[in-house]
């Protein structure tokens, strides 16, 4: 048992004991592609969606030099008709090269990652078996040594394999060299490998139109295909999880749910949801992980349309994207659409294929994007910061005119006219408009309360002075009506026992104005406690 070659099954021995979810599924897909030309799988998801837990548990699973048979027995890939014919036949019957690359680049000083690799791994080779005859100038030659030595062909695993191509530009040309040397689909290949399955954040980089390594089965998070329920938690998987550990499914939904593709239609961030799990709290734990890689630095960068964009998702609308120019690193961003792409597959943004559109996917995200977009310095960023803020003093100071052209103003500068009148639009708008709301309010829609739903209640937090906002929305009526109706079917009694003061907002917006003007008004009144 080594450190590169065999590491054993001790990864996932400890991921088992603690709180675990199943994913052994992925091992039947992949066992379906051993011996195949499709037998080169890469795998790109955002940071702490279960990769590197993903590769632990195929460590356990192929490696030859431990017997792992007590910790999958009771798991999907044992039981379930669709995988379990293949279970047994190839549990712990390879050689397991595992490189984790985050961990071997903070091994190597000088940027050598890779001497560092075929000197480790061949070393551990010649202990494992000393008739080995290594090669020294060919790692690949001591590699197909080694499967005509013990008439068994490799499991390799790279985590993280992306990391040197983000991190270590300068060892880019090397590294990827060496990965094309070893899977160039040449013969050579198929002598050395039953499978390679490799992880990372990024799809592997485009040399120019095309693949630096062409003959890999890709699957990322703008195209999951069959690995779609391992891309995170599915919803069946946290309602047990709430179910067991007696949490609210549908708050653990409204943080953590908003990734979604064809065939499985709500996806978690696993990382936030063990999270709540075991702190019993909801909250964003994004900024706690390493997934937040100072979002305020990629929306920042001088890209025509991005700040209007970013503000677009803020208030609820999906924005269009292509992807196709992106280049699969984080050195050639061109353009506004190669850096949602890159948000996409850095778990920002949730994409959807068909309408090819983002959205941000839940408000855990959400908020990491609020607060990102305070933090950037640029003209349009303070502009609109300062506008927000002050459309919220406004209200709370009953100034129904500055409201209600404030809201006109957002309406028109941020809404495409194909989609300017109708009744979402003007909620988006209104989000968009209060989007530094986080600074005293939570936020609450469609909130259950008296007859029916209010549109938007903000909620002070407990640091804050300031009153409840309940508002109601109209579409061609009045803001008298929405007032009206927030009394008639008493919106504010979610409110319950809150000592402090409330505001009823009303907004309306009428498209038949005369003279052609999209008119907006607002009413604001204060609930007279009794």
């Amino acid at each position: 048992m080594g450190t590169y070659l065999n590491p054993g099954n001790s990864g996932f021995e400890v991921i088992r004991n603690g709180i675990y979810v199943d994913k052994s599924g992925l091992i039947g897909l992949l066992n379906r592609t051993l011996g195949t030309k499709q037998k080169l799988t890469c795998i790109s998801r955002p940071r702490r969606f279960g990769k590197s837990f993903a590769a632990q548990m195929l460590c356990a699973y192929y490696d030859k030099s431990c017997d792992s048979a007590s910790l999958f027995d009771d798991l999907e890939i044992a039981v379930d008709s669709a995988f379990c014919d293949t279970y047994k036949k190839h549990l712990n019957q390879y050689d397991v090269i595992y490189l984790d690359m985050t961990t071997i680049m903070g091994e190597v000083e000088d940027g050598g990652i890779v001497p560092y690799i075929r000197r480790k791994v061949s070393e551990e080779l010649s202990d494992a078996y000393p008739a080995l005859q290594a090669d020294e100038e060919s790692f690949s030659t001591t590699l197909i040594r080694t499967t005509e030595l013990t008439g068994n062909k490799f499991i390799m695993i790279i985590d993280e394999w992306d990391a040197p191509v983000r991190e270590m530009p300068e060892s880019q040309k090397e590294y990827l060299s060496f990965l094309r040397s070893l899977f160039k689909g040449s013969g050579t290949t198929d002598r050395i490998f039953a499978a390679v399955y490799m992880t990372g954040i990024l799809p592997i980089k485009k040399d120019g139109s095309e693949s630096a390594i062409s003959d890999f089965w890709e699957y990322s998070m703008l195209e999951p295909g069959e690995f779609q329920p391992y891309v995170g938690f599915t919803e069946d998987d946290v309602k047990r999880l709430c179910a067991e550990y007696h949490l609210d499914f549908e708050e653990a939904k409204r943080w953590y749910d908003g990734y979604s593709f064809d065939k499985v239609m709500s996806v978690y961030n696993p990382y936030s949801i063990m999270k709540a799990v075991i702190l019993k709290k909801f909250r964003s734990y994004w900024r706690l992980s390493s997934a937040a890689d100072a979002l305020e630095d990629y929306i920042a960068g001088d890209y025509d349309g991005l700040f209007q964009a970013v503000l677009e998702l803020l208030g609820g609308f999906s924005v269009s994207v292509d992807t196709d120019g992106f280049n699969n690193d984080v050195q050639s961003i061109r353009n506004r659409d190669d850096m949602l792409t890159l948000l996409i597959h850095l778990g920002y943004l949730a994409y959807d294929g068909e309408e090819g559109t983002v959205r941000i996917p839940n408000e855990e995200i959400r908020i990491e994007f609020a607060k990102s977009i305070r933090e950037v310095k640029s003209t349009e960023s303070v502009i609109r910061l300062r506008e927000s803020r002050q459309l919220i003093q406004d209200t709370v100071q009953m100034n129904e005119a500055a409201v209600a052209a404030q809201v006109e103003k957002i309406h028109a500068e941020m809404t495409d006219p194909m989609h300017y009148n109708n009744e979402q639009s003007l909620r988006s708008v209104i989000q968009i408009a209060y989007y530094s709301y986080s600074d005293y309010y939570l936020k609450f829609e469609e909130l259950p309360s008296g007859d029916g739903y209010a549109d938007i209640v903000y909620f002070p937090k407990r640091t804050s002075r300031m009153p409840a906002l309940v508002i109601e929305m109209k579409w061609n009526k009045s803001a008298e009506g929405a007032i009206a109706q927030i009394r008639d079917k008493r919106y504010f009694d979610a409110l319950k026992g809150y000592g402090g003061d409330i505001l009823l907002v009303g907004i309306n917006y009428d498209r038949d104005a005369r003279e052609g003007k999209r008119k907006h008004s607002c009413v604001i009144e204060k609930v007279i406690k009794v």
